[in-house]
């Protein structure tokens, strides 16, 4: 890991609320006047979307195993892990953007779907912040983790995360319920070979377990609120946790485990940001000395 320029990382599957987090993150860069790189997964895709779907295709002739865009074929894992280094050395690196609608595709005079030219990162900042599906990924030519200096885990229970992919694609992407369960099922392999084993090299998870019942996300109609969930954080080391603190901010919280603490789904924002705090500022201040 670097103390010259930290490397954060948010990692979690798609529609697991990592955009939520993402937030926080933005509120204490705020707060706290410093300046982050902000980096999105998708923009270390391999593909297009026209030449994915073409790519998916070619993966399913013949009965072949589908790749996606959880795993290393549809994925610049070995980009990723050198910017991480290249970025934690020396504060520098390229990356590009992935445009995911004619919105943002405008002002590139680029078609929905495509990326952005490579191109140097801003100069000055403080720290890089990434969040997306591989913050700490390793296969077999990467290891995106080793260059982390905080690995933070979002992950709710999977009938949990499945029911937000399936009403975000419905309803935002104007896909069907059986379409999106299709994709879901294609990608089984990877999530549980490149996506879930992140989580147990991050040094803070957050997951979040519903209150309601969840038992087929299929026909769910709604997705729960953070009201009706809680969310149980996880800290590798918790030697430096004050947990008594914590409890007394976090009202209604309590300790599961002596590495865990449990939180009222509304509180979550108000956990990251007392949790993450001290955190970030600890590798700033290593990182200016």
């Amino acid at each position: 890991m670097s103390q010259e320029y930290p490397v954060i990382a948010v990692t979690g599957s798609s529609g697991a609320g990592t955009s939520t987090v993402k937030n926080s993150f933005e509120h204490i860069f705020r707060r706290e006047k410093l300046t982050a790189v902000v980096l999105e997964g998708d923009s270390f895709h391999r593909y297009d979307r026209d030449a994915m779907k073409k790519a998916v295709a070619e993966s399913e002739k013949d009965g072949g195993r589908p790749i996606s865009h959880f795993g290393p074929e549809a994925n610049e894992f070995e980009k990723l892990e050198a910017l991480f280094k290249e970025y934690g050395e020396s504060g520098k690196g390229e990356t590009r953007l992935y445009l995911h609608n004619d919105e943002e595709a405008a002002p590139y005079k680029q078609k929905a779907g495509t990326f952005t030219p490579w191109s140097p990162i801003a100069s000055g900042s403080d720290l890089l912040f990434y969040e997306g599906l591989h913050g700490g990924v390793k296969s077999d030519t990467a290891d995106v983790a080793k260059y982390v200096d905080l690995l933070v885990g979002v992950v709710p229970i999977v009938n949990l995360e499945w029911i937000q992919k399936i009403r975000r694609d419905t309803s935002a992407r104007g896909y069907s319920t059986e379409a999106v369960t299709h994709t879901i099922l294609r990608r089984m392999h990877d999530y549980v070979h490149y996506i879930t084993p992140q989580f147990s090299r991050t040094h803070v998870n957050f997951q979040r377990v519903p209150t309601v019942d969840t038992s087929n996300p299929f026909v769910a109609r709604e997705i729960p609120a953070l009201d009706e969930s809680f969310v149980v954080i996880r800290f590798r080391d918790p030697k430096n946790m004050d947990f008594p603190y914590l409890l007394t901010m976090i009202h209604d919280s309590f300790m599961s485990r002596p590495n865990t603490i449990v939180v009222p789904g509304g509180k979550m924002g108000l956990a990251i940001e007392l949790i993450l705090t001290p955190l970030i500022l600890d590798l700033v201040t290593k990182s200016k000395k």
